[in-house]
């Protein structure tokens, strides 16, 4: 099937609707705050097939759903949920926390109900890393256990890991530790620090730039796609090291590095939470609309917010007159983060932009 390419300022490439916040462990840097209850005001069953016929209206090409949480198998009518996006033509990603509700049997019917790929985080490359992280021991064993699940069942598994001064070192190893599992992407989130993330500590710029090398040396090798969360700037560095080594054009076209340019937080990407509120990520908690009253597509294509986000030329300190914003664009949670302006210099990049004579 031929789709007609996606334009980003008309259609996000994923939605993350954060279907409650109720989860059972209580990780360290978890951006949702999450809590053992759900939320009072968590959209209900009606409302929540709202949102599904609203995500409709994006028309073709239509975005993936990623139902994600607190823990989405904490929500009792999850697999209802499923149905409905299913029946809709939406297709459906879930990121379930690594709790006893994780078991087999939840995969082979979230498989049996249309799922099309699994998300699980994974921190650290050894019980004592990982569950230092989560808060909770089990947490590790339960997620290679899941990791496994995926391989046998064929379900296409995205691995999350968090990138901080305190994780930096161990990525080799938990590289290593992956190889087995027929992962489909590895994502490396660099953290931002909102939420209960503010006790770990992010990556300095410059030890930045040096991991982000080490992402793209392994790249080169991996068996899955590697890629970075909130860290745009690595297309940057991929690029300049692909140049470096002579590649044309063509040949950097062909690597699949890519994929991603261009999306940034509100720009192929939107996050409603659990209580419906419409924002432009989950680390960018700035709140454009809220499905009980607006549409999520006429938020995305219409709100101030959103259209700023759209355009890179709205982009502002070093980020606005980088000679590769229109394909970065920078971290918008990142420089919200850290000044309060979604449109300010991502803190992350140190890179100075080549000014035009």
């Amino acid at each position: 099937m031929h789709h007609k390419p996606r334009d980003y300022a008309q259609t996000p490439l994923n939605i993350y609707w954060e279907v409650t916040q109720a989860c059972a462990l209580a990780c360290t840097h978890c951006r949702a705050e999450a809590m053992p209850m759900p939320h009072p005001m968590e959209l209900n069953f009606e409302e929540g097939k709202r949102l599904l016929s609203q995500i409709q209206e994006f028309g073709e090409p239509m975005p993936q759903l990623i139902l994600t949480g607190g823990d989405p198998l904490a929500r009792g009518d999850l697999y209802q949920l499923i149905e409905e996006a299913r029946r809709l033509g939406i297709g459906v990603s879930i990121t379930p926390a690594a709790t006893p509700a994780l078991t087999k049997q939840v995969l082979e019917k979230l498989l049996a109900y249309g799922v099309e790929g699994l998300g699980l985080s994974l921190d650290g490359s050894t019980a004592e890393k990982h569950d230092s992280i989560r808060g909770i021991a089990g947490t590790f064993d339960r997620t290679v256990a899941a990791m496994g699940w995926a391989r046998d069942l064929k379900m296409p598994l995205q691995v999350n890991t968090l990138v901080t001064s305190q994780t930096a070192a161990d990525a080799p190893a938990i590289y290593e530790l992956l190889k087995p599992f027929d992962v489909a992407r590895w994502s490396l989130f660099f953290l931002i620090s909102v939420g209960r993330g503010k006790t770990l500590l992010p990556l300095a710029p410059a030890e930045a730039e040096q991991f982000m090398g080490w992402i793209h040396e392994i790249s080169r090798g991996a068996d899955f796609i590697v890629a970075t969360t909130e860290a745009p700037s690595y297309r940057r560095v991929a690029l300049e090291k692909m140049r470096a080594e002579g590649m044309t054009g063509e040949q950097i076209k062909r690597s699949g590095v890519g994929r991603g340019f261009g999306i940034r937080d509100g720009h192929g990407i939107m996050f409603v939470s659990n209580t419906g509120d419409i924002c432009p990520a989950g680390f960018l908690p700035l709140v454009a609309g809220n499905v009980r009253r607006d549409s999520v597509a006429g938020v995305y294509r219409n709100a101030p917010l959103f259209q700023a986000l759209h355009d890179p030329d709205q982009l502002e300190g070093r980020c606005g007159v980088c000679e590769y914003r229109a394909l970065c664009g920078g971290s918008r949670a990142r420089a919200f983060g850290a000044t309060g302006n979604p449109l300010a210099t991502d803190p992350l990049c140190e890179y100075e932009p080549q000014q035009p004579n």
